[in-house]
């Protein structure tokens, strides 16, 4: 099948070329920054909306719907003239030739560039240990959402069905349920399992109590929000212990089953013991890893990378040799910036404004300076932890700072609408909105996994 060729002219009349891939924070916030710049911008994303990543554990407890969070890229940026949008899973970037290639579906597509930007986030990253992903799915988009909302949902339908036919064990490893990080993630997923057992459905079943659910979050670090401090951890920490949720830190998990987690203790009296959880649903929520565009570049460039596969680039953000290049948000490596929204929002006008100036013949800033507005995390309704600045504190103060900071950066009056009417279903009532299940939101990905490359969905 021959390619699709670039959608914008070559010839030395045409405007400057910017391509964009990636169509999370860094990307979206590039692009619409170059909407008055006399450049013609491609914006290419594997998928057809912007992730508003930090609620997609709202989605996959029922709070919100996908769609909230997820509005689409076309309406986003339907009345920026100079911006095209390209379905595609990036596969190669050839930095001589200054072309990216992209793949829909089975059909490619060759786009060139004078200016890249590239902003294509994080995976999740098991440490080595991919065959994790198969029993304990992690938290990067969508589908992994509405899977985990399914396993998670579907769990208590299965005790439900266990306790009719007399199962007591086989209902209690269903009604068990552990997250695997206590990162700002694991602490806000390991939250709302607590709250959605023990509020939402407690009152829903006749054969089981959800609010006997064994909740359990795990970590080999010694405490839980190590990035929050000491002080804020130890609020979450006891907060999620009110709630329900077991806290046990140190400990490092070694294997995942079907019907099961093992782990080791890292230190302590127990150090090298090892035992067993038995519990059907699994969340993985401990650690990234760097999308994998950042190795295609740096074998081309030479430049450096991390354990976690982020690319070491210039303090302006530009690839090391390729001053046409940025590289945004969780792809880079740099002066030990946090792996959050804000780094890549501020780092996609940083870049914007960078190739204005160039284009302007006027001088371009030296260095990326990333101004850090703090973060939190919500540990349960009413409850939540901040750092901002110098200054720690929980509680419902920081609690109404999160939800006046996330409507704000969520894109669209309509899904702020909507999200602000379901936080008042979930946090003053007991309903969520979204309960919906289906077995293939479940099993879909391992269906299609087990098919094989061969059987990848793909246009004739």
């Amino acid at each position: 099948m021959q390619p699709v060729q670039d959608p914008h002219p070559t010839e030395a009349s045409a405007r400057h070329r910017v391509v964009v891939i990636g169509s999370g924070f860094g990307g979206l916030f590039a692009t619409r920054a170059l909407k008055r710049a006399d450049v013609d911008v491609t914006l290419i994303a594997r998928t057809t909306s912007h992730l508003f990543q930090p609620l997609l554990y709202q989605v996959a407890t029922g709070i919100l719907s996908e769609g909230e969070i997820a509005p689409a890229t076309r309406e986003l940026l339907r009345r920026q003239r100079n911006a095209t949008t390209v379905l595609g899973d990036v596969t190669d970037i050839d930095l001589k030739a200054r072309t990216v290639t992209s793949d829909s579906l089975g059909r490619t597509a060759v786009t060139s560039y004078d200016t890249l930007i590239v902003s294509a986030g994080a995976g999740q990253s098991y440490f080595g240990n991919d065959q994790f992903a198969r029993y304990a799915p992690g938290m990067k988009d969508i589908d992994d959402a509405l899977e985990l909302r399914g396993l998670i949902l579907g769990s208590f339908e299965q005790a439900e069905l266990a306790a009719l036919r007399g199962d007591r064990q086989g209902a209690a490893r269903l009604m068990s349920f552990v997250v695997v990080g206590a990162g700002p993630t694991g602490v806000e997923m390991a939250g709302q399992i607590a709250e959605l057992s023990r509020r939402t459905l407690k009152a829903d079943f006749r054969r089981i109590d959800p609010t006997m659910s064994q909740i359990t979050l795990l970590d080999a670090a010694p405490q839980v929000l190590p990035a929050f401090g000491e002080r804020l951890g130890e609020i979450a920490q006891r907060r999620l212990r009110k709630m329900g949720v077991q806290v046990q830190l140190g400990a490092k998990v070694v294997d995942i089953d079907a019907t099961g987690i093992e782990v080791e203790d890292v230190a302590g009296e127990q150090k090298g013991y090892r035992r067993r959880i038995e519990a059907v649903a699994k969340v993985w929520a401990a650690g990234v890893q760097a999308s994998p565009l950042g190795g295609i570049l740096a074998r081309q460039s030479g430049a450096e990378v991390d354990r976690s596969g982020r690319i070491k680039v210039n303090p302006d953000l530009t690839l090391p040799g390729h001053p046409e290049v940025f590289v945004l948000g969780d792809m880079i490596a740099l002066d030990n910036l946090p792996g959050v929204a804000q780094v890549a929002i501020q780092g996609g006008k940083f870049a914007a404004k960078q190739i204005k100036h160039r284009l302007a013949g006027r001088p371009t800033d030296p260095a990326f300076h990333y101004f850090d507005k703090g973060s939190m995390a919500t540990v349960s309704r009413f409850s939540a932890v901040a750092s901002v600045g110098r200054l720690r504190f929980g509680g419902f103060i920081a609690w109404l700072l999160w939800l006046v900071i996330h409507l704000f950066y969520l894109i669209g009056f309509k899904s702020r609408i909507t999200t602000l009417l379901h936080w008042l279903i979930s946090f003053l009532g007991r309903g969520r909105a979204e309960r919906v299940i289906t077995e293939q939101q479940v099993f879909a990905r391992e269906a299609i996994e087990r098919l094989g490359a061969a059987h990848q969905p793909h246009l004739p």
